[in-house]
Parts: structure tokens; C-alpha cells; sequence
């Protein structure tokens, strides 16, 4: 039996008479991650009014991108909207029949901002994707426009690494090579960013802020308006660049499982804490204590992870951007 849901997906898109950029913003990825949802409907009132105006190329609006999780107030429907992300012509759950129609949409265009918030209070960042390369993981060409539209978005912090880091995790996970068994697991993380660099595109998350940080809604919105005059979507001087010297940049290098139910974090964790090598994280159901192997920082730290699952990731800071 087909189950039917009540929802509908909807996207606002504005096009130029002249050629240009196809760029997409989305937001309520995860349901209670409403900043972006705020700076979109701020930017679509300023289209709307007139205020605004496409000058060239168009840029489409998905507000509420998951409107199950998004009516519930929580993260995901049925389950997590930015993992598995493909289509699917046997959907199983809500968020199967979201990908069938926002996959097509994603292809349709050049570049992705997709809009979130985090749980615990910190300030806001952009995870960036891969270097360019040809490897099977994530092969990737557009290296420099997309850290160059990084750091026009108002942030100073910069994150990449996650795919790979993620890919080596599951491999350790299974102990298996790169067979057709890994390859469907490794396709768990792909998300909103990874499906459109899959596309030829280029994309970026910005984590605007803590969920309930009244400022996230700005920091969202003035991401927009900076992307669409860095892109040259409306006539407006490009944004300066942020400084390299200014700049926090971080590539997330580890990702530790939690073994048994008994593992229990040292302290309570927020992403970004810092960690001196020999620092006590946590320890394990047997007492084994769980030291930081090197100066780092410890992101996504996740108290309610289940046994063979990620638990935390570890980042070092340093290293050239450009």
C-alpha cells in the first residue's frame, strides 16, 4: 500500500532576461534548522516588492525544504534528509519522495547554499568540499570558485574534510576495500552539498548559528545577498573577501565510533572545543580511557550515538585554504 502524505514541496524561482549563474538556496534541511528559512523569506519579500531585482541568470528558493520535519519541529520526518540523499524509484519513506523531487531540482542548477543550524551554542561556519581531484569518492573540479564564494558569505570559520573522513570510517567499520558493499554504504553521506558536486555543480553549507540564536536569521540572509551579488545575479558591488590571516580553517581528519552502550563522553562536548594531545574525551564500557591522539578540535561530539556508530570527529587547524 502507497502511503500518502499530506505535504507538498514547493521552490520560488526568479529569472533574468540576461544569461547568467543558476544558483539555489534552500533551507529546513532538517526541520527545526529555521534560520535559513527566515533569511530566504526575508530576501523573497525584498524580490517580491521590488526592493530587489534579478539582473541576470536566476536563482531559485526552496524555504522548507522538508515540510514533515518541518511541521513536526524536528529534524528529520522518517529519517534524515541530508544522508542517502538520491533518488529513488521504490521510495520507502518521506524523505525518499523529498529527493525525488529535489535531486532533479539540484541538477537543474550550478550552485547550492544550503542553509542550517547546530545544536550547541557556537558561532557560525561553512563547511567547504574537496580539493580538485579525480578519485572515486568525490571527484571535484571547481576547487577555487567554490572557496572563493566561501568567504564573501560574512563567516571566518571554514571546515572541510567530511566525505572522506566519513568514507574512511565506514571502511574501518567494515573492513572492506572498495567493492560494490562499501560503495552503497559510503553513499549514506551524501548529503544536499555532495549531491550537487555529483552534478557537475559546486555547493556549500553554512551552519548560521545555535538553532535559537536570534541572530542566525541574519547571518542566513546576509549570506544570500552576498552570494547573489558575488555571483552577479543582481547589480551590486561583490563582497570583499574575508583575509586569510582572519580566517580559522580546520579539516576534519578522524572520526571515532562509539564501541559499547557503556562509552560515556569525559565532559559535556560542543564542536570547535579545543583539545590538547593526551586529553581525556571519554572513556570506554571497560574503563579504557579515550585520549585526543594530537592538538585538535572535536566536532559533531554525539552523546546519543549508538554502538558501531560515529561518535565524535576530530579536526586540526592550519594548513593553506587557497
Amino acid at each position: 500500500m502507497t502511503t500518502t502524505y499530506p505535504y507538498q514541496f514547493k521552490s520560488i524561482n526568479f529569472s533574468a532576461p540576461r544569461p547568467g549563474v543558476k544558483l539555489i538556496v534552500t533551507g529546513a534541511v532538517h526541520g527545526n534548522e529555521t534560520a535559513g528559512t527566515k533569511g530566504i523569506l526575508r530576501v523573497l519579500e525584498e524580490l517580491e516588492s521590488g526592493r530587489l531585482r534579478i539582473a541576470a541568470g536566476s536563482v531559485t528558493f526552496v524555504p522548507v525544504t522538508n515540510p514533515m520535519a518541518y511541521e513536526l519541529g524536528q529534524r528529520s520526518g522518517e529519517r534524515n534528509l541530508n544522508r542517502n540523499l538520491f533518488p529513488n524509484e521504490a521510495p520507502q519513506d518521506f524523505e525518499d519522495h523529498i529527493a525525488n523531487w529535489l535531486c532533479p531540482l539540484l541538477a537543474q542548477h550550478e550552485v547550492l547554499l544550503d542553509l542550517h543550524s547546530f545544536n550547541a551554542k557556537s558561532e557560525a561556519f561553512v563547511m567547504v568540499g574537496p580539493r580538485n581531484n579525480d578519485g572515486p569518492l568525490q571527484p571535484f573540479k571547481h576547487e577555487e570558485k567554490e572557496r572563493a564564494m566561501a568567504r564573501i558569505l560574512g563567516v571566518r570559520r571554514f571546515v572541510d574534510g567530511w566525505l572522506a573522513t566519513y568514507g574512511a570510517g565506514v571502511q574501518r567499520r567494515t573492513g572492506k576495500g572498495d567493492d560494490a558493499e562499501l560503495s552503497l554504504q559510503l553513499r549514506y553521506g551524501v548529503g544536499t552539498t555532495e549531491y550537487m558536486r555529483s552534478t557537475g555543480g559546486y555547493a556549500l553549507t553554512l551552519e548560521c548559528g545555535q538553532h535559537q540564536d536570534p541572530n542566525a536569521p541574519d547571518v542566513a540572509y546576509r549570506a544570500i545577498r552576498n552570494t547573489l551579488a558575488f555571483l552577479g545575479l543582481v547589480d551590486e558591488a561583490a563582497p570583499a573577501p574575508i583575509a586569510l590571516e582572519e580566517m580559522e580553517y580546520l579539516s576534519m581528519v578522524e572520526v571515532h565510533d562509539k564501541l559499547h552502550e557503556e562509552d560515556r563522553f569525559e565532559r559535556v562536548w560542543s564542536s570547535f572545543d579545543p583539545l590538547k594531545q593526551g586529553e581525556r574525551i571519554g572513556t570506554r564500557g571497560d574503563g579504557t580511557p579515550v585520549l585526543a591522539p594530537f592538538d585538535a578540535r572535536i566536532l559533531f561530539p554525539d552523546v546519543n550515538a549508538r554502538p558501531n556508530h560515529e561518535w565524535f570527529y576530530l579536526a586540526r587547524t592550519g594548513g593553506a585554504f587557497n
